[in-house]
């Protein structure tokens, strides 16, 4: 039986109904697991969201749960990732103070150095964007967290596997 956990992102194509998200995530918190992140977009499929999810667990246990979110009526499928069956990305903002990008050379290499983007700029404020994987913006949170960040939010995941999903042809076989 394996004992180790691994991170898994979670794939759930769902009908966008009310309660679902309270029912899922009850399903991860019955078994005492922490919900790394958790987006919830509109899919591929008309009128098919696509929740993604990461969690760190064992495939045993993300069996077993994904076995669970399938016996929700509004679930249409749900499939479970490695870090290595999928592409993502998440993003962040950071919101600092305008004098920092005007007086400080050091601000606008870091902002260059990490791919990072102005996307607002006052007398006040300016705020950057960054999208990559989330140990380039763990660095970018580090360097900037020394000059005083006035807010910061990050995203959760966004992923799509490396494989071909088969969800299209599920959803033809049902009619949906």
């Amino acid at each position: 039986m394996e004992t180790t956990s691994k991170q898994f992102t979670v794939s759930v194509y769902t009908e966008n109904n009310i309660g679902l998200l309270n029912r899922i995530s009850a399903i991860f918190q019955r078994r005492h697991i922490n919900i790394e992140s958790i987006n919830s977009s509109v899919s591929e499929i008309e009128n098919v969201s696509k929740w993604t999810i990461v969690v760190n667990l064992t495939e045993e246990q993300m069996k077993k749960i994904i076995g669970q979110i399938e016996k929700q009526v509004e679930v249409i499928k749900a499939y479970y990732h490695t870090e290595e069956e999928i592409v993502y990305q998440e993003s962040c903002i950071f919101k600092m103070k305008s004098d920092l990008l005007f007086n400080e050379q050091q601000i606008q290499n870091i902002i260059i150095d990490n791919n990072a983007r102005i996307v607002t700029v006052n007398k006040q404020f300016f705020v950057l964007e960054k999208s990559g994987r989330k140990e380039e913006i763990e660095l970018l949170y580090r360097e900037l967290s020394g000059f005083g960040i006035m807010q910061f939010t990050r995203s959760g995941r966004i992923a799509v596997s490396k494989e071909e999903m088969k969800i299209s042809k599920i959803l033809e076989a049902i009619n949906y």
